[in-house]
């Protein structure tokens, strides 16, 4: 079973999702299900009326949506639309809809940076299992357009089965925990020459 996965094309979606802190929120609710603003805002690190607002701008842009109450119902939980999020660049893009996936895709790859160095500052306090799970590489490839492309293939779907939204919690190892991967596949742009220094 793979994640169906909406495009995103519509910029003002794209720059309203883009703010680190809807960012944020969104991830927590796609890691750990439903969430009242307050439980979201303890780990955002804003307040609860913030959380609140950045809630409804999720909303409003199909990022989130109300979820099934629970207990007395005074609450109201949110919960992540179903589905995936794909953030493609094309040629055809219109600048307005590039500069906005550009917006987008740094923003995600910044709070993606964030999550590791979350995790090295933490690794020394992990047990010996997970630190040996643990790998952050980077690999340098030589490859032609065609194969890096079935290479992400590849790894797509090696992953599908294991993401938080796709995998049930119930059927999960007893020691399963949220865990990341990140994947990053691109041609390297040249480097221009600084010079040197003086110059």
């Amino acid at each position: 079973m793979t994640e169906a996965r909406r495009p995103l094309s519509d910029p003002t979606a794209m720059r309203a999702l883009a703010h680190p802190a809807r960012l944020a929120i969104l991830n927590r609710l796609q890691a750990t299900g439903p969430a009242t603003a307050t439980d979201v805002a303890e780990v955002v690190g804003v307040t609860p009326s913030a959380a609140s607002y950045h809630l409804r701008m999720l909303a409003k842009y199909g990022f989130a949506e109300d979820a099934p109450a629970r207990g007395d119902g005074r609450e109201r939980l949110w919960r992540s639309t179903p589905g995936g999020l794909t953030i493609t660049t094309e040629p055809d893009d219109r600048p307005e809809v590039r500069a906005a996936k550009d917006l987008l895709i740094k923003a995600v790859r910044a709070q993606a940076a964030e999550e590791v160095t979350r995790a090295l500052d933490n690794f020394d306090r992990e047990s010996p299992e997970w630190r040996k799970a643990s790998v952050f590489n980077r690999m340098v490839l030589l490859v032609d357009a065609a194969e890096l492309r079935r290479l992400n293939e590849r790894i797509d779907e090696l992953l599908s089965p294991y993401l938080v939204a796709v995998r049930e919690r119930s059927q999960a190892p007893s020691g399963a925990r949220i865990s990341e991967a990140q994947v990053s596949l691109f041609p390297r742009a040249e480097r221009r020459p600084h010079g040197t220094p003086g110059e």
